[in-house]
């Protein structure tokens, strides 16, 4: 693995576990093992840093947008596969929370830039699942009343808010709970085939 790389990876956990005003390029630099001097070499300033790991996220929605087209579509499967793997990354701590989520909270106090790809995020990962809503509904998976995109924006309410709440009590399983419930009531039944 590059030092860029491991540069962006070890920023990324930094602002997942402690928040963009968190962390300092010296605790970036103590765990990946450089100087300063490096990580600067990459990148200039700390937003620059924060923003390539945001970008690289956001690359993997933009993939996942990419692969709608293809193949078997169960739209159940492709949110249950969305919420699975924060389930995961929450219980073996290998991302307790998503970078953007802790970067949103942030917000008012963020570089503009930086604050630009937070939001741009948020709006590839709502299209995201406004086309999964979308399909779902067409084919008579989902059912609900108003507009797809409002749909799309209370899921992932529903999502960030499951990640806070399993933060709070410090129980992965609080994720797993909600998450499973908002895909019960997306899918209009009182029991969901267990994962």
């Amino acid at each position: 693995m590059t030092t860029h790389q491991k540069l962006i990876d070890s920023a990324r956990y930094l602002i997942q576990t402690r928040g963009y005003n968190g962390f300092s390029y010296a605790d970036v630099a103590e765990e990946v093992q450089v100087r300063k001097a490096s990580i600067h070499h990459h990148f200039p300033a700390k937003a620059d840093l924060a923003r390539a790991v945001v970008e690289e996220s956001r690359a993997g929605i933009v993939q996942q947008i990419s692969l709608l087209a293809e193949g078997e579509f169960d739209p159940v499967e492709r949110l249950r596969f969305y919420t699975q793997y924060w389930e995961k990354c929450i219980a073996d701590a290998t991302a307790p929370f998503c970078v953007a989520g802790m970067l949103a909270a942030e917000l008012p106090s963020l570089p503009p830039e930086l604050a630009e790809s937070v939001r741009t995020h948020f709006r590839d990962l709502s299209r995201w699942l406004e086309t999964i809503l979308t399909r779902g509904a067409q084919l008579g998976v989902f059912r609900f009343h108003g507009a797809a995109s409002a749909e799309a924006e209370a899921f992932i309410s529903l999502v960030y808010g499951a990640m806070l709440t399993a933060r709070a009590y410090g129980d992965a399983s609080k994720f797993a709970d909600v998450a499973r419930g908002g895909l019960r009531r997306l899918v209009g039944t009182t029991s969901l085939a267990a994962d």
